[in-house]
């Protein structure tokens, strides 16, 4: 009975957090915490989330790199 609740429980939180996140990619909103939180929730019991989870933390990284990058070269740039 408890491990149907956990199951509930994880497919409820972490769906609902998934569907938040994507709503906010079509809304204006924080849908870059929503998913990565719902589908870490996800994948305690799906691989297909791990997966995703996986690629969204790349695509994250990557653009934090990008980000980081554009900004070094702003400031670079301004003490010119």
């Amino acid at each position: 009975m408890q491990k149907q609740i956990k199951y509930w429980l994880i497919n409820l939180i972490g769906g609902s957090l998934v569907l938040i996140g994507a709503i906010f990619i079509l809304l204006p909103g924080p849908a870059f915490l929503f998913l990565p939180i719902g589908l870490a929730i996800l994948s305690l019991e799906y691989i297909w989330a791990k997966v995703w989870l996986r690629r969204c933390q790349r695509w994250m990284r990557n653009g934090a790199v990008k980000f980081d990058a554009l900004i070094a070269k702003l400031f670079q740039h301004k003490k010119r």
